[in-house]
Formats: structure tokens, C-alpha cells, sequence
């Protein structure tokens, strides 16, 4: 009897907890709809590309996605052999429609051209707009590609990878998916690799496309790839369980004895990550993070902020970026590291997704992003202990309401 009293009272909570979060949901859906009808054309600070060598690679970090978009159009345009293009989000916009024109001409002048695009994150994109030049092989990627089957505990997971290689010896990758918004009104990421390195991630476009091709013909290993570099091609494979960024992120956060500053668009660490952070704080490390003060997506913001005050009180300070959304996912660590890439600090992207990143070991690079970190600080405001425990009571309680989420996003 008292059991059976036990397992109501227990369904009824979490019912009603289910109703809570789909209200506050709903709720923060609303205001969001409202803010960015309301949101301007902000302009935010960015950094000209200029080249850097690291080893045997030049390596250029863009800031500006109009920057990033012209050289990656003249990068297809001189394209001789091979394009492999791999997108996340691809807007049926002006700056897409370049894109595929590019792409396009290229395939008409012999070029090989391969395209990989995540079907889930363009539904609200014009299915007309992905109807491609037939010699253009394409690649459409779905939740399930890549489960091993219905029992597998593996998870097929999105592909939120953005990277194009060119003859194999030109790559790029970062946060930057492509369309007329992010050319002028996102702040992002993204890396350009000329040398051997780019080899790598030319492995990483073909090693999806053999696991998912269903019927496309096969592509053929990339050869001569170098043994040592100080740039390293990371990759998470949900169709054979393996997720390396994240142990890249704990292995570089243990190992800083100066400071770590990352940037990220979304903020929800598993326990492992904030244990490291806190850590790295107590030791004396400066552990600075840039976020949004509004993203694109409301809810994260708000699973997002259930860790600000335990950072806060240990040290670890947080900035919240103004006016405009910031989209990278980068690092670097006691200027030696640095890391550019796709992954966000989140569950779905450190175990769910496909992604990738360059790690760089060399100290011009990590000089480099130091200084973009302080040029985007620069339009942040550093959010105080006493400012964020001043919150109103709402906001705590929604909050704890969406709390439980965390563990799933």
C-alpha cells in the first residue's frame, strides 16, 4: 500500500515537472520570438585574416565570416581535381546560392566534386534549393546515418561538422555554417589550412562518406599523411562510439598552468568538464569563458546558466558577449594550445554528433587567439557573483525547473 502510494506520488511529480518545463519552454520560446524580431544589425569587433606558420602548414584564422566566405569561393573557384564540401547548415540565401553556383562550375569544368549537408538542421530550407548539378556526387545525412542497427547502443547522431578540402591541399573548418546571416551578423570561428595537415581532414570527409555512402561510389585513402604536426585533426564518430574532442578539452584543461580561455556558444558541461574547470581555477589557473548574453537558441542560455554560480564562486571568470551572437568553439591554453573547430561544450556535440576540430600546438597560433579572445572580450561584460545571485526570483525558479534537461543536452 505505502509502495503503491510511493509510485503515484512519484508519477505525479514528474508529471508535473514535465508540465513545468514544457510551460517555461513555451514561455521563453515567446519572449525569444519577440527579441529577435526587435534585434538590429549590430556591429562587433573582428580581426583581418592574415597567415601563420605552424610547422610545415600556413594557417589563417577568420573572424569575419565575409572574409572566410570570399576565400572559400576563390579556394572552389581554383579548384583542379577534388572539392569535398561538408556543411551542417546551408541557407538557400544569397551566400548559398553562391556556393552552390561555385560548386557547380567547378563540376562542369571536370573537378570531382563531393557535398555531404545534415537534412535535419536544413527542414526549414527550401528542399528545391538541394536539388544539385548531377555531376555533383551528394550526400544527404539523416539522424539514423551511420546506427548499426535498432539495438545498437551507439548513437547515429547529427552531422554538425562545416569543412571543405580542396585538391587535398587546402582545408577548412570551424564554427561557420554558410548563409547570408553568418557572413555579416554572427561572430565565429573557422581556420584555414594550407600544407599536409589539410590531408586530414580530407581523411575525416573520407571516412564519413565510406561509412555512409549507400550506393556512391567509394573515395580513396588520402596518402602521405604526415606522422608528426604540430596541427591534429580531431573527430567525433558516433557510428563506432568514439568521441575524442572531449578528452582533448579535459586533457588541455589539466594540463594548463597559466590560463585557459575558451570561447563557446553554448555552455553545458558534463560533470567531468566543470570538475576540471573548478579545478584548474583552484590551482591558481586564469579560466575565462565567453558566451552569448542572448544565443540563438533561449533554452540553452537558461540550461546554461545553471552553472554560472558555481563557477563564479570558484573563480572562474565568465563574460557574456553583447549584441550580437557568438558561435565560436575555440580554446587556448598557457599560450602553447589552441583548438578551432565544431564542437560546442555540450553533451550533444562532445558525445551525439558528428564533429571536428584542429588542435595547434605552436605559440604564434595561441598568440593569435589570445588576441581574438581579448578583441571579443572587449565587447563583453564580465558577469559578477553578486550580479548574477541578484537575479529575480523567476528566473531562479525556471531555472531549477529546466535543471533536469541538462543531462540530455
Amino acid at each position: 500500500m505505502v509502495w503503491g502510494r510511493v509510485q503515484t506520488a512519484v508519477k505525479v511529480g514528474a508529471g508535473a515537472l514535465a508540465l513545468a518545463q514544457v510551460a517555461t519552454i513555451g514561455a521563453l520560446m515567446v519572449v525569444d520570438r519577440r527579441r529577435k524580431r526587435q534585434r538590429g544589425h549590430v556591429k562587433f569587433p573582428s580581426k583581418r585574416p592574415a597567415p601563420l606558420w605552424a610547422g610545415e602548414d600556413e594557417l589563417t584564422v577568420y573572424t569575419r565570416g565575409r572574409d572566410l566566405f570570399d576565400d572559400m569561393i576563390a579556394t572552389i573557384d581554383a579548384a583542379q581535381h577534388t572539392i569535398f564540401l561538408e556543411t551542417y547548415i546551408w541557407k538557400g540565401d544569397r551566400v548559398g546560392r553562391r556556393f552552390k553556383q561555385a560548386l557547380a562550375d567547378a563540376a562542369e569544368r571536370g573537378v570531382q566534386v563531393h557535398v555531404v549537408y545534415d537534412v535535419f538542421a536544413n527542414l526549414v530550407v527550401p528542399q528545391t534549393f538541394f536539388r544539385f548539378d548531377p555531376r555533383i556526387h551528394v550526400l544527404r545525412h539523416w539522424p539514423w546515418t551511420g546506427a548499426r542497427g535498432p539495438l545498437s547502443f551507439r548513437s547515429p547522431g547529427l552531422n554538425h561538422r562545416k569543412l571543405l578540402v580542396v585538391d587535398g591541399i587546402t582545408a577548412f573548418v570551424g564554427g561557420y555554417n554558410i548563409g547570408s546571416l553568418y557572413a555579416t551578423r554572427w561572430r565565429d570561428t573557422h581556420l584555414r589550412i594550407r600544407g599536409t595537415a589539410a590531408l586530414d581532414v580530407a581523411n575525416a570527409f573520407v571516412d564519413y562518406w565510406n561509412m555512409a555512402r549507400r550506393g556512391q561510389r567509394a573515395l580513396p585513402q588520402p596518402t602521405n599523411r604526415p606522422w608528426e604536426s604540430p596541427v591534429r585533426v580531431t573527430r567525433n564518430v558516433p557510428s563506432i562510439g568514439v568521441y575524442p574532442i572531449r578528452y582533448t578539452y579535459l586533457e588541455a584543461i589539466d594540463r594548463a598552468q597559466e590560463r585557459i580561455w575558451l570561447t563557446h556558444a553554448y555552455l553545458i558541461p558534463d560533470d567531468d568538464l566543470i570538475f576540471a574547470l573548478l579545478e584548474a581555477a583552484d590551482r591558481g589557473v586564469d579560466v575565462r569563458i565567453i558566451v552569448p548574453a542572448e544565443s540563438n537558441h533561449i533554452v540553452a542560455d537558461w540550461l546554461s546558466r545553471g552553472f554560472y554560480a558555481t563557477f563564479l564562486r570558484r573563480g572562474v571568470r565568465l563574460f557574456l558577449y553583447k549584441d550580437a551572437m557568438v558561435h565560436a568553439k575555440t580554446a587556448t591554453a598557457d599560450g602553447q594550445w589552441s583548438t578551432i573547430g565544431t564542437a560546442n561544450l555540450d553533451r550533444l556535440s562532445l558525445t551525439g554528433n558528428y564533429e571536428i576540430n584542429a588542435e595547434v600546438l605552436d605559440a604564434d597560433v595561441a598568440r593569435e587567439m589570445e588576441g581574438i579572445f581579448l578583441m571579443d572580450a572587449s565587447n563583453c561584460v564580465e558577469l559578477t557573483l553578486q550580479q548574477w545571485q541578484s537575479r529575480s526570483l523567476a528566473m531562479k525558479l525556471s531555472e531549477a525547473i529546466l535543471s533536469p534537461l541538462r543531462h540530455i543536452l
